[in-house]
């Protein structure tokens, strides 16, 4: 049986994407009994459960709200990875497909139980859908991985990988959304067919005012021919303008994209967005782009992609319209047979390095001849392969960044040790903890322990900034090595930022540190961690302790205890749990502390009740 190679370890039987298909087109007839069908596929040597979604054709089951009709996604409840973690910033995803997705498939219990049946008998399960029935599989398919695969559940028995294979899929969710699938890893399980003219990938780069005439006209030919019926047709007219509607939009966004990916710094970049609706849809998985003539072009750089869904689509003469405009239309349902062509012959071809690509129609080294052809054959101009390398010049650039992050681990290591063993060492040996110590500033072990928390400010700071700009490979905060050296900074640093604020006052000029002064290096590595761990938003905030102490102590001596006796009971109850697992070091206990002093000074009541009432440094 024939394999279709699609890189990153991933594999597929040709046949099972023509059972994909078959079931995913069959389940557009089914849709008034059921969102979705579920069948165990027949073609496969191994057990393989292949899960079909059906589309939608109505206007508000593609666009609900203006001008693109996306929502942000509401985690923790759903899909709690789909996020940008540092900058705290939720995937926004198409409204529509959402809620169908979770009140036609999560909302039907029995969908839970038949793939919690497949999980138990050990079954890989394929979702699939084609056309808006592929967007409710991808949605099902990041269901699945965080139910299934992420590190927190221990299930008894470790699931299959699952697989996503869409035919003709429209966009999903925006750039936040591709880059979280991206860090997970989990955009190698999205494999993705696309027609050179099938115009349904590209509808929701064009807003929904743009295209509202003609769009229900569209979506009734589609439904015609989704059911099969022999007289489906579309005016030639409506047709021509709803295809030139859509290329104009999807125009105008791979056109500030392009400008952004070769680093186009030109404030009127930011003024024709504000004035001409862009849309956030980005691409995300690999893509598997149908030539027309048997050949399959694969790729999987995001960027790369929505380039590649404008050029290779474009006209080559205004004449062409009406005919192109037709083809697109009829290539929605036309995968059975160029899939069938295309995997008798296998011509596979992996558009990688991107940013080596020819930029000439007529290269002709025996290297690049076979991308040369392919290229060629999806109607690639000069202006098409420049964009493709500048998203290939892109990734290489991210990856240039993080070996130059990399390189400083060493001076990072540094640091900390010396905070770590040479300034913990001498605060002990004058009875105070680090916090203490540094904040009185009495000796030059002091001054050095704040002349590494600057060199390690500058650096992380740096990182910071790369990741803000998204200037650093998509994988890089979920990387492990990274979440426990920014745990143990935070944890070993932090501290004297907080004791530097209070020992300045800088809270009376600015406000309290938790709410004004806290750095986003230590804001970002908190994240890391939670999200590592499947820890709730901000319930790692061991280091942000003293911070807790300081405002706890301005208010007592303002307002008096009673006022704030719930917000030192919860103080206490946290330094319990913080020392008992080993987060927050036993030296706040030391009498000369801080925190030692306070606590001392609250009602003897309150205190012979506190938990922490028989915690010693030892």
């Amino acid at each position: 049986m024939a394999s279709l190679n699609l890189g990153e370890n991933i594999e597929i039987d040709t046949e099972l994407i023509k059972e994909a298909y078959s079931l995913a087109v069959e389940a557009h007839s089914k849709s008034s009994e059921k969102a979705y069908n579920v069948e165990e596929s027949r073609r496969s040597s191994d057990p393989i459960i292949i899960i079909s979604f059906s589309g939608c054709w109505s206007e508000n089951g593609w666009y609900d709200g203006e001008p693109f009709g996306v929502t942000e996604i509401n985690p923790p409840k759903l899909f709690p990875s789909l996020r940008s973690i540092g900058v705290n910033e939720n995937a926004l995803v198409n409204k529509a497909f959402l809620q169908r997705f979770v009140y036609k498939i999560l909302g039907n219990p029995d969908f839970d139980r038949e793939v919690q049946k497949a999980v138990e008998e050990n079954k890989q399960i394929l979702f699939t859908g084609h056309s808006s029935g592929g967007s409710i599989a991808n949605l099902a398919t990041i269901w699945f991985l965080e139910e299934y695969l992420k590190p927190k559940y221990n299930y008894k028995i470790s699931p299959s990988s699952p697989l996503c294979v869409t035919f003709g899929c429209p966009l999903t969710g925006n750039h936040i959304f591709s880059h979280a699938l991206r860090r997970e890893n989990w955009a190698r399980y999205f494999i993705h067919f696309v027609m050179r003219y099938d115009i349904v990938p590209r509808i929701l780069l064009a807003p929904i005012s743009s295209i509202k005439l003609e769009f229900q006209k569209v979506l009734k030919f589609l439904n015609a021919k989704s059911i099969k019926l022999a007289h489906a047709s579309i005016d030639n007219f409506d047709a021509s303008n709803f295809f030139m509607k859509v290329m104009k939009n999807a125009s105008s966004v791979v056109s500030h994209a392009a400008c952004n990916l070769m680093g186009n710094t030109n404030l009127l970049l930011e003024t024709v967005s504000n004035f001409i609706p862009l849309s956030p849809y980005k691409p995300f998985g690999t893509y598997v782009f149908c030539t027309g003539n048997g050949k399959l072009v694969i790729l999987r750089n995001p960027d790369a992609v929505l380039q590649l869904l404008f050029y290779s689509s474009q006209l080559c003469h205004e004449e062409e319209c009406t005919d192109i405009a037709q083809i697109s239309l009829q290539q929605h349902f036309g995968y059975e047979n160029e899939l069938q062509e295309s995997f008798q012959m296998l011509n596979e071809v992996y558009l990688e390095p991107l940013e080596q690509l020819p930029l000439s129609s007529d290269s002709t080294s025996s290297d690049i001849a076979t991308i040369n052809s392919a290229l060629n054959d999806l109607g690639l101009s000069t202006r098409a392969r420049l964009c493709l390398c500048a998203a290939g010049e892109l990734e290489k650039r991210k990856i240039g960044n993080k070996k130059s992050i990399d390189l400083k681990k060493p001076d990072i290591e540094k640091a900390m040790k010396y905070l770590e063993e040479d300034y913990q060492l001498n605060c002990g040996y004058r009875d105070l903890g680090c916090y203490d110590a540094f904040k009185l500033q009495e000796t030059a072990k002091d001054f050095d322990a704040n002349v590494k928390r600057l060199e390690l400010a500058g650096i992380w700071d740096e990182i910071i900034e790369m990741l803000k700009r998204y200037e650093l490979p998509d994988e890089f905060e979920g990387l492990g090595d990274w979440v426990l050296l920014g745990t143990r900074y935070r944890r070993l640093v932090e501290p004297l930022d907080i004791a530097n604020y209070y020992r300045h006052l800088k809270n009376e000029d600015t406000g309290a540190y938790m709410i004004r002064g806290r750095p986003k290096r230590y804001r970002f590595t908190q994240r890391w961690r939670e999200h590592a761990e499947g820890l709730p938003a901000e319930s790692s905030e061991e280091s942000c302790f003293w911070a807790k102490v300081e405002e706890l102590r301005i208010k007592i001596s303002s307002q008096g205890f009673e006022p704030i006796k719930k917000e030192v009971s919860l103080l206490e109850d946290q330094v319990q749990n913080w020392i008992n697992l080993g987060v927050l070091s036993r030296d706040v206990l030391l009498e000369k502390s801080t925190f030692k002093k306070w606590w001392e000074d609250l009602p003897r009541e309150h205190k012979l009740k506190s938990c922490i009432k028989d915690l010693k440094v030892s």
